[in-house]
C-alpha cells in the first residue's frame, strides 16, 4: 500500500517536529476546500473525490500532531517499517524491560511499590527520548541515510514496547 505524503499535502518539509501551528493552519485551508457541503450540488464524482480528500486532511492532522504517530508515519512513509513486523529488539534492552515489568509485576502484588516502578518506567521513557532526539534532529536537518534509519527504526519499537508497559502501569 502506498502511503500519502502528508507532508507534501500540507507543503512542509519532512519532520518529527513539524510547526504545529502551520500544520493547524494547513488542516483548517484544507478542511474549508475539501468541505462535502462545498460540492453538494456536484456529481457524485466531485462528492466522493471530496469526501476522500477531506478523510485524507483529517488522517494527516491526526498523525503529524502525535509523535508516537508520526514516528512510525515516517519510517513507513521511507519503506522501513512494514505493518505487523516482527521487529527483534535487541536482547540487553529486553533484560532492562523484564526488570522493569517485574518492578510492575510487584507492585501490582503490593500497592506500596508502585511509585517506584511508575519512576522506573519515567527513568526508561526519558532514557530513551534522550537517546533518539540526536537521531530524530538529524533527520529533521536532512539525513536519510539508511543507517539513521534503522537506529529510528530501532527506537521507534522500544518505544512501543515501552507504551505497552505504561498501560499495564495505568491499568
Amino acid at each position: 500500500m502506498i502511503l500519502p505524503d502528508y507532508f507534501a499535502f500540507y507543503g512542509i518539509p519532512q519532520s518529527f517536529h513539524p510547526d504545529t501551528e502551520v500544520v493547524r493552519k494547513q488542516y483548517y485551508a484544507h478542511s474549508r476546500n475539501f468541505h462535502p457541503d462545498r460540492v453538494q450540488q456536484s456529481d457524485e464524482k466531485a462528492l466522493a473525490e471530496s469526501l476522500s480528500m477531506s478523510a485524507m486532511n483529517n488522517e494527516a492532522y491526526k498523525i503529524l500532531n502525535d509523535p508516537d504517530r508520526l514516528m512510525g508515519y515516517i519510517l513507513r512513509l521511507h519503506g522501513v517499517v512494514e505493518e505487523e513486523e516482527a521487529y527483534k529488539l535487541p536482547p540487553a534492552f529486553l533484560m532492562e524491560m523484564m526488570e522493569l515489568n517485574e518492578a510492575i509485576g510487584n507492585a501490582d502484588m503490593d500497592p506500596s511499590l508502585k511509585s517506584a516502578a511508575v519512576q522506573e518506567y519515567e527513568n526508561a521513557m526519558n532514557s530513551w527520548k534522550h537517546a533518539v532526539a540526536p537521531r530524530m534532529l538529524a533527520f529533521d536537518q536532512g539525513d536519510r541515510s539508511p543507517e539513521l534509519l534503522a537506529a529510528l527504526k530501532d527506537f521507534y519499537y522500544r518505544k512501543k514496547y515501552l507504551l505497552r508497559i505504561r498501560e499495564r502501569i495505568l491499568a
